[in-house]
């Protein structure tokens, strides 16, 4: 059962690298590091578990700051045929 969990969390951190949008990518990324923290527990290995951690905050960090600064980022309207036709004029 414990390898088993080894080569999943491996498949999942892999996998990560084939999302395109960040957010994606990090939280994936962030699942499979829960998962290797898990696995570094089951095996004992303090350096499993604090390598994985650090990567579980680092790619929390970025999502979570990436979301805040979206939802912060003011929205363009649209603009109008109007306005469109007038700036070619």
């Amino acid at each position: 059962m414990t390898q088993i969990l080894g080569w999943v969390a491996t498949a999942v951190f892999v996998g990560s690298y084939f999302f395109s949008r960040p957010a994606a990518l990090r939280a994936v990324q962030m699942v499979g590091a829960t998962l290797w923290i898990v696995y570094g527990f089951l095996i004992e290995a303090t350096p499993v578990i604090a390598a994985n951690a650090l990567v579980f905050a680092a790619a929390a960090w970025t999502w979570f700051a990436a979301r805040k600064s979206r939802a912060r980022a003011p929205v363009e309207a649209a603009p109008t045929r109007r306005a469109a036709a007038q700036s070619t004029l």
